[in-house]
């Protein structure tokens, strides 16, 4: 019952704290037209949400943070280094994003930050990573418990640490392209993660990072009152290289790298879908789907944004649980 309790108390809290911070951040953004570039080349739908507001990550971000302070100052949590890297990481990749939405925002373009530059910075949040995990003792080997498989990774395992972060990032990123649909499936991914950690009491911290996720699902549920179809803000790249940084870190810390595969399927989905519509063209000269990711497919097949969302977090939602069952119990 604690267990619920708390568990309950860490969505309560950031749900509250997130609409109080968009309700007070919302008219900001508007006043000094912290826009939204949208691209018809997408959809012509899209042409319409020009001029949303965007930076919405700070929505569910500054919540998480304070609510974690608020937490720590009455004795709720304590502080780890398995919390510290959880929190690091998720500022350091939000701070990224953010960079990326002001150049954005100012040039009045979407080209934001340059591919190379976005890996040196990843690069570099991957390294210390790396070296506060290892300082504190933690484990380099991939485990697949199902199977009884082990394999030590040793130095590579900081490599590793690269490309959960990177590809789960850009993953999520790939996926915010439709009112409410990134929100929404993070919300089920970190609430199954959640579960897991709280199963996780072999690991330092376990509660604290369960805490952390079950506060930033309630974060992103106030921030979905503003962002649902029609999206009154968007949460940008600040957002959502945030939501991925915290997915991959989770999934690491917890040991459950692998679940990530089925509890992020959707966001596997979306990014192979770009791939394989990359490599069609490329090679063959031809489109697999109509628009790539998967989601702008739907729309061009005449399906209301709304629909696809409900479609796309269903199949989140039930990811989810698989996902939980294999991480808790298999």
């Amino acid at each position: 019952m604690l267990i619920l309790a708390k568990t309950l108390l860490g969505i309560m809290l950031g749900f509250i704290m997130s609409v109080i911070t968009g309700f007070l951040l919302l008219p900001i953004l508007k006043r000094h037209k912290l826009e939204q570039s949208t691209s018809k080349l997408i959809n012509v739908r899209h042409i319409k949400k020009n001029g949303t507001p965007t930076l919405g990550g700070l929505i569910f971000i500054i919540p998480t943070i304070l609510a974690l302070l608020l937490l720590y100052l009455r004795g709720s949590i304590k502080i780890n280094h398995n919390l510290i890297i959880m929190v690091v990481v998720f500022l350091s990749y939000g701070a990224i994003g953010f960079l990326d939405d002001f150049l954005k925002i100012k040039y009045h373009n979407n080209k934001g930050l340059s591919i190379k530059i976005k890996f040196i910075l990843q690069l570099l949040i991957a390294i210390i990573f790396y070296i506060i995990y290892k300082y504190n003792g933690g484990l380099t080997d991939l485990t697949i418990s199902l199977f009884g498989f082990k394999m030590q990774l040793g130095f590579f395992f900081g490599l590793f640490v690269l490309f959960i972060l990177v590809g789960t990032t850009n993953a999520v990123n790939i996926t915010d392209g439709l009112d409410g649909l990134c929100g929404g499936l993070s919300v089920m991914a970190l609430l199954s993660y959640g579960v897991i950690a709280w199963g996780s009491d072999w690991i330092v911290g376990s509660q604290e990072l369960a805490i952390f996720c079950f506060v930033l699902v309630g974060s992103i549920l106030g921030f979905l009152l503003f962002n649902t179809h029609p999206a009154k803000v968007f949460m940008g790249d600040t957002g959502s290289l945030a939501l991925g940084a915290a997915l991959g870190t989770i999934a690491i810390l917890t040991r459950h790298e692998l679940s990530l595969a089925i509890i992020g399927g959707v966001f596997v989905i979306e990014t192979l879908s770009s791939l394989i519509q990359i490599v069609a063209i490329r090679n063959f000269k031809k489109r697999v789907f109509l628009k790539a990711p998967l989601h702008h497919h739907f729309e061009q097949l005449g399906w209301a944004e709304n629909d696809i969302v409900k479609l796309f977090w269903s199949v989140g939602f039930i990811l989810g649980m698989l996902g939980i069952i294999y991480g808790v119990w298999l």
